[in-house]
């Protein structure tokens, strides 16, 4: 008899923003399999004696393959009952969870999702800006910064994203900061419209970084910013 999977968003960093849901689902899963970025006071909520595995993925240092992390989900759900697949921000966002679903489904594991609060809507709460607004922006936009090879994705449309009356919000948008503003810019993004570079929204190491697009790479270079950041840009940001 197979056990069920609960894909659980973690939300971006403050445990107080999970849902009455996921702390539910956690505190009664029996396997938790968790990433990098998920609070930590979370996994002080789990059962004694849940088995407890960290497959988060972090630079200069050796990572959990996703195949394996595709194994561990269906090995766990066949052994115990209730397995918490425990991500940070909302799983459904650049979170490779169609890979696990896909996982799972083909091995009959029962599963659901609980969605999470991303790190977009996060990082526009501590900025107290909107990501919509009536006759400005009637569209938010977002995308990754990086590839799963550490390069911006050749499969954005730029001249699209350039030329959009939408927020724009690029995750993991760091490494690449300079670029996709170049990028934006080059294809007709005005250069003085604010921007907003957000890092490690709703945590104690949280800051902002306010510019204009053409400036926010500087500004972040100055400030040293890190990642996981998001950079916000668009007519609802000023």
């Amino acid at each position: 008899m197979s056990g069920f999977v609960s894909f659980i968003g973690a939300g971006p960093g403050d445990p107080d923003l999970i849902t009455v849901k996921a702390l539910r689902r956690l505190r009664e899963a029996e396997v938790i399999v968790h990433d990098r970025l998920v609070p930590e006071a979370l996994l002080d909520e789990v059962a004694a004696g849940a088995e407890i595995i960290d497959v988060g993925k972090a630079p200069r240092r050796h990572c959990i393959g996703q195949s394996e992390i595709n194994w561990l989900l269906v090995d766990r759900a066949r052994r115990r009952r209730n397995v918490a697949r425990l991500k940070g921000g909302d799983p459904a966002i650049f979170g490779r969870l169609a890979e696990e679903i896909a996982a799972v489904r083909a091995a009959g594991v029962p599963f659901e999702i609980i969605p999470g609060v991303t790190a977009a809507t996060a990082a526009a709460a501590l900025a107290g800006i909107s990501l919509t607004e009536r006759g400005a922006a009637s569209m938010v936009v977002l995308a990754t910064g990086t590839d799963h090879s550490g390069q911006l994705p050749a499969t954005l449309d730029w001249d699209l994203l350039a030329r959009a009356d939408a927020t724009l919000v690029f995750y993991m948008a760091v490494q690449g900061l300079p670029t996709i503003t170049a990028a934006l810019t080059a294809l007709g993004r005005d250069p003085r419209e604010p921007a907003l570079l957000v890092e490690r929204a709703m945590t104690p190491q949280q800051r902002i970084v306010p510019a204009s697009l053409g400036d926010i790479a500087n500004a972040a270079r100055d400030a040293r910013i890190e990642s996981p950041a998001v950079l916000i840009t668009g007519p609802t940001v000023g």
